[in-house]
């Protein structure tokens, strides 16, 4: 399990959204990045140092600090959309190749390189922005319905990491929600939505949406 890139943003204009830029247009970069815990959200500070969030309300902050997308699942995207996909295309700061992205837990904890460790914490939930990246109609319900988001991380301990680096598991919780689970339930399933709460460490933020959509229809959040 390694990184394939590390990925930074070049901000860009977002109409889609009606804010004066955007980073998804994320590009790797050569040499070390420095990952460190961001803050709170609502400054737009996120982990990976060169990198920021311009949608405040919605996106960086310590448990959005970094975001991860396999690139096996780049390359079936690929294959569907009939086009190249590079690293970053998705605004994913870490293209993975090994690491079971979707599959990991709420609270897992990775250790990239010699001293950075990261917690996933969270999905990523498909918005206006990227479906205007990726320039393709319905293509939020698409990439709802593969139900393979990629997983934001928090940063547990800072360091340096660059492509190449190996990707290794440190830490598994004792139960059993990963992130699809979490997007499933977030998205198009709201009978799952209970069962998130056995993650302790899935952001507060989305624990009170859980406990005020228990039993609901799970419709997506933003």
């Amino acid at each position: 399990m390694k990184l394939l890139s590390v990925n930074i943003g070049r901000p860009r204009p977002n109409p889609w959204k009606g804010l004066s830029s955007t980073g998804i247009d994320k590009r790797p970069v050569d040499g070390p990045v420095a990952v460190t815990a961001p803050g709170p959200k609502g400054t737009g500070a996120v982990g990976l140092a060169g990198d920021r969030a311009y949608d405040v309300k919605h996106h960086g902050g310590s448990d959005q600090a970094v975001y991860a997308f396999a690139r096996e699942d780049l390359d079936g995207w690929e294959a569907e959309l009939g086009r190249p996909l590079p690293n970053g295309v998705f605004g994913e700061n870490l293209t993975t190749l090994g690491v079971d992205v979707n599959g990991a837990l709420i609270g897992e904890r990775w250790r990239i390189g010699p001293d950075a460790i990261l917690e996933v914490s969270c999905a990523r939930l498909p918005c206006a922005t990227f479906q205007g990246r990726l320039g393709r109609e319905g293509w939020i319900g698409r990439f709802t319905q593969e139900a393979r988001p990629g997983a934001y991380l928090r940063v547990i301990e800072p360091g340096d990491i660059r492509a190449d680096d190996p990707v290794e598991i440190v830490h598994r919780p004792d139960h059993d929600v990963t992130v699809s689970l979490v997007f499933r339930a977030m998205t198009v399933d709201g009978d799952l939505l209970p069962r998130l709460l056995a993650a302790d460490a899935l952001p507060e933020e989305d624990k009170e949406l859980v406990r005020r959509r228990a039993g609901g229809s799970g419709r997506e959040r933003r």
